[in-house]
Formats: structure tokens, sequence, C-alpha cells
């Protein structure tokens, strides 16, 4: 017999068995961590872990009964207790300059949209009741009114997010028929969230017309015929085409609608909602607002809550009223209607809008935060970690997203703190930040770690340090 299988099978049996390493004080601590059934659980999982390590031959006797002895077996264990209870949604650093971050969870909400959503959630609710008058009502009235003052539209509704919003629209108006698209809006974004699919989803044939590059009024005109029910328009969110191009403007697509008696719909997006009065956000370029395109003549025009507007998320619908009844008078809608907490937190998030504190809504105060005040906040927080052991910080100019698909190719200037450690690669020091409580997200470029300030919130420069100053 070999020395190998030998000393493997006497590996084999100096591994405890998951009930013996129960009884061992470090693990018998955690139970009121977790349950006993959940410690046994991690228990085998390191034990199966080491096992493929001896038939590997990369662990021998000696070396687990080091393991063993040193605690090896508890730190393990423990590890993946600390990993089970920091996993699901849990509060994130995002100090990658990326706005809207869809790993993160897109647009952080005002304190005050939040406290309406913990109080929505935490009891009862006025929903669907008029509280004046004792009467029913629909969910979303308030929200209509909102989004009325706002948009100029006449009626809106909310659903769960822009792809549902899109589906429902192709599936009112065009279930059954066809719908006519320019080739070049036909749209990919995340997830693999493509236009063409959703319309075979939505029982809608796809006329394609135009080029890639060009389309034209005549060219959805051309392609009118009995099947069609539902002139459409994407907006390119999430990229950008340059040189020779030519697209419809909503208020041609409005015009054709009307002259053959056709609805129209136009799918913004992100969706830049802005009130009279708010600081515009003219580093986004051409992105169309939600104002303008209601004020073309569109029958239907949708978009993201959770993007540009900075509330959570939700396909927003707003246009005329007949075409948004019609809307809500599809049993699809019930599917995918906004529950309280999310209407809570739009309707707050819209108020700030409407009460001009727009530019308090952290989404927009981070699109525009002035370069002067994010040098400073970079100076302070590099100020901050110098203090700590094995780190350097340095403040270096850098370039901010705004994310999610708004504004492709738009990059804003901000100032980066970078950093590097003494022992740990900037992969090691990245991976023991997410690690951290609370988990932080950065950016690595050029063996570098770097920190943007502009996607920080209040307070998480102290909470950053704190979880640097963790590291071992």
């Amino acid at each position: 017999m070999s020395t190998e299988r030998t000393d493997a099978r006497s590996a084999y049996r100096r591994l405890p068995s998951v009930d013996e390493a129960l009884r061992h004080e470090g693990l018998a601590r955690l139970v009121p961590r977790i349950t006993r059934a959940l410690l046994a659980t991690f228990v085998e999982r390191t034990l199966d872990e080491w096992r493929a390590e001896i038939k590997a031959g990369a662990l021998d006797a000696g070396e687990l009964e080091a393991r063993l002895a040193g605690g090896g077996l508890e730190e393990r264990v423990e590890r993946l207790v600390h990993e089970e209870a920091g996993r699901g949604v849990v509060r994130a650093i995002n100090a990658t300059g990326v706005v809207l971050h869809t790993g993160l969870g897109r647009a952080p909400v005002h304190p005050e949209a939040a406290e309406r959503m913990a109080r929505a959630a935490a009891g009862y609710c006025v929903l669907e009741v008029d509280r004046f008058t004792g009467e029913r009502n629909q969910r979303d009235d308030r929200l209509s009114q909102l989004l009325g003052r706002l948009t100029g539209a006449e009626a809106a509704i909310a659903v769960n997010n822009n792809a549902a919003a899109t589906f429902l629209t192709l599936h009112t108006f065009g279930a059954g028929r066809a719908a006519i698209v320019s080739r070049g809006e036909l749209v990919e974004i995340g997830g693999s969230f493509r236009i063409p699919d959703v319309m075979a989803s939505a029982n809608v044939r796809l006329v394609e017309v135009g080029a890639t590059n060009r389309t034209r009024i005549a060219d959805y005109e051309r392609a009118i015929d009995a099947e069609v029910g539902l002139l459409m328009k994407v907006h390119t969110s999430n990229f950008r085409l340059v040189g020779f191009t030519e697209d419809v403007s909503p208020d041609e697509l409005a015009e054709l609608g009307v002259k053959h008696g056709l609805p129209t719909a136009f799918d913004l997006g992100s969706g830049r909602l802005e009130a009279d009065g708010a600081a515009p956000l003219d580093m986004l370029g051409g992105e169309t607002l939600v104002r303008d395109a209601v004020k073309s003549g569109i029958d239907v025009v949708t978009f993201s809550g959770d993007k540009l507007l900075g509330g959570p998320q939700a396909g927003l619908v707003v246009g005329h009223r007949a075409s948004v009844e019609a809307m809500r008078a599809n049993p699809i809608y019930r599917a995918m209607r906004l529950d309280k907490v999310a209407l809570a937190g739009l309707e707050a998030t819209l108020g700030l809008l409407l009460a001009g504190r727009g530019d308090e809504i952290p989404v927009r105060a981070m699109l525009l935060h002035p370069e002067q005040e994010l040098a400073a906040r970079a100076a302070s927080l590099a100020g901050l970690l110098s203090k700590l052991a094995d780190l350097t910080a340095e403040v270096v100019p850098g370039e901010s997203e705004p994310g999610s698909g708004s504004a492709p190719g738009v990059y804003l200037d901000t100032q980066i703190v970078r950093v590097t450690h003494a022992r740990l690669s900037a992969d090691a020091l990245a991976a023991g930040l997410r690690a951290g409580d609370p988990p932080v997200f950065a950016r690595i470029q050029d063996g570098a770690l770097l920190l943007d300030p502009r996607t920080l919130l209040a307070g998480d420069e102290e909470a950053l340090a704190s979880v640097f100053e963790a590291l071992r």
C-alpha cells in the first residue's frame, strides 16, 4: 500500500464527526447566533471541503492535526456564520462613483421618503380609501395628481418597473396586432431585456422600420396597415448613435398617430423629471425631459422611478387619460401594480420636487455636486485613511458615471482618493472591504483602490474608515 494512501486514511480518521465538532466549546458558543441545525450544516460543509483537500493530496494527517489544534475548524465555521448574517439586502457604502449602481440598489431615496416608506410598512395606511369622504378610490390617485402637476399629463399609473410599464403598454394596445418601432431603437438593457422579446411575450408582432442609424416618419407611415395597433418610440438610454444619424421626434410620431387613429407610446427609460426652478441636469446631455415628451402629444410615456427621479423602484406611466385608464383596465395591471411601501416613497419623492426641494434628493445632489466640494471631501477622507497603519492615500482627479444606462458616454469630473496598502494587493483590499460591516464597494485601477466621494452619503466617511481600520 502506498505511503500517500496510508497518510490519506490517517487524515480521514482524524476528521471529527459533526456531532463531535458541535460539542466543542468554540462552536457551541455560536448557537445563540444561529440555529444548531444551520451550524451543523456549516460544520459539515467545512469537513467536506477538508475531505476534498485530503483526496486531492493537498492536506495530510499532520497538517490536519495542526489545523484542528489551532482552531481552524472553529475559525472556518465562524467565517461561514458571519457570511450568512451578511447575506441578502444589507446596507452598503458605494464608493465606486457610479451614482445609479444596479448592483447596489440604484437610487438611495431621500430620508423623508425612507421614513414614509417605513411608516407605511410598519402599520396600516390610507391606501385605497378617501379619508375625507370614506369612499373607495384607486391606490395611485395621489401619485397621478402629483405626476400630473410635474409633467402636465392628464393621468398616471405606476407598476413594478419600467420593463413592466413597457410590457403593459404593448399588451394593452398591441396584443394580437403589430407595433411599429425604429430598427435603431430595438434596445437591450440589463438582464437580457430586449424590446423584441418583450413584444413577443406581449403577443405583439414587431414591425421594424428604417435603418439602424436613420429612421424617418415616412418609414413609420409606409408600414401602417390594418394589423398595426401601436406606434412606439424607445429612448436609447444605454448607448449613443453618433455620426450620420436621424430619428423620429415624439412630436412627429404623435401627429402620425392622430392622423391614422393609432395610439402612440414613448419608452423614456431612465426618465429625466425636473420641476420648475430645479437646477437642470445639463450634464446628462440629450436626455429627454418627461414634460417635453408629454407635451409632444404622445399618448403614453413610460419611465423609471428609481433612476434619475431618485425614488424607489417603479415603472411610471403618464399620458392621456383614456390611454392610461385603458392600461389600468388591463387585468395584467393588477399583477404589476405597486405596493403601499413603494407608493409612499414615490409620493414623498415627487412631493420634494414640487416643494422646490428636488436638489435634496440624493441622486440629483450627487449629479450636481460641485467639484470643489468633492475635492474637499476627498482631502478629508484621504486624511482619515492616512492615519491608519499600512495605508497610503492621495487625492487624484478622476471621473464618475451616472450609471444604470442613464446618459451613456457621459462622465463627470471628480476627485478620487487613491489607496494602496503596504501588505495587501488592491484585489485583496477590495475583498476585505466588501466583507466589512458595512460592506464597502470601490473601484480598482492600475493596482490601486479608488474611492469616489461623489457617491458617499452623510456619515459614510467615518464608517468607511472604521472598515479599513478593522482590516487584518
